[in-house]
C-alpha cells in the first residue's frame, strides 16, 4: 500500500506543478501560455472559464498533495515505541535498551536529573580537593630558599637602586 501511495503521491506532486505552470498572471489565461491571442475567447480555455477550470484543479491537486503527505507520514513512522525511545535518548534518561522498565514521568526523570547533577558536583569537589592536597605536597616538597643576611641586604640595596629616579642623585 505504502508503495502504490507513494506513486500516486509522484503524479500528484508533478501534475499539480503542471497546472501551477499553466496558470499566467492576471494577462491572457490558458490560451496566452498556448500561443494564442491573449484574452480571445477560445472555446474551452477563452475568458474567465480557463481560471475558474484551473483553480479548481489547483484545490483538489493541493488537497491530494496534503491528505498523500500526512498519509505517508504516517505510515513511514515506526511507531509509538519508537518515539518514546527517540523521547527518552534526547532527555538523557534512558534509550533501546530500557525495555523492561516502566515508562518515567517527568517529575521522575526531574529528580533523576538531580542526582546526577549533584553526584557530578560532587566528584568535581573531590577532584578539586585532590588537586590542592597534590599542590600542597608539591610545595613541601621543593627546598626553600634560604638567604644568609649579607645576600638578603645586598639584594635590598640593589631593589632600592633600581627604583630610584635617575635624577636623585
Amino acid at each position: 500500500m505504502f508503495t502504490f501511495l507513494s506513486i500516486v503521491y509522484v503524479f500528484v506532486c508533478l501534475f499539480l506543478i503542471l497546472v501551477v505552470l499553466l496558470q499566467s498572471g492576471k494577462g491572457g489565461g490558458m490560451g496566452s501560455a498556448f500561443g494564442g491571442p491573449g484574452g480571445a475567447g477560445t472555446a474551452v480555455f477563452g475568458g474567465a472559464g480557463a481560471g475558474n477550470v484551473l483553480t479548481k484543479i489547483t484545490a483538489v491537486c493541493a488537497a491530494l498533495f496534503m491528505i498523500l503527505s500526512a498519509t505517508l507520514a504516517y505510515l513511514s513512522s515506526p511507531g509509538d515505541q519508537a518515539l518514546e525511545n527517540a523521547a527518552a535518548a534526547v532527555s538523557g534518561i534512558g534509550g533501546e535498551g530500557d525495555d523492561d522498565e516502566e515508562a518515567t514521568s517527568p517529575e521522575e526523570a526531574a529528580t533523576e536529573q538531580e542526582a546526577t547533577e549533584e553526584e557530578a558536583t560532587e566528584e568535581e569537589a573531590t577532584e578539586e580537593e585532590a588537586t590542592d592536597e597534590e599542590a600542597t605536597d608539591e610545595a613541601a616538597d621543593e627546598p626553600e630558599l634560604e638567604l644568609d643576611e649579607e645576600a638578603a641586604a645586598d639584594l635590598a640595596e640593589d631593589i632600592e637602586e633600581a627604583l630610584e629616579p635617575e635624577g636623585a642623585e
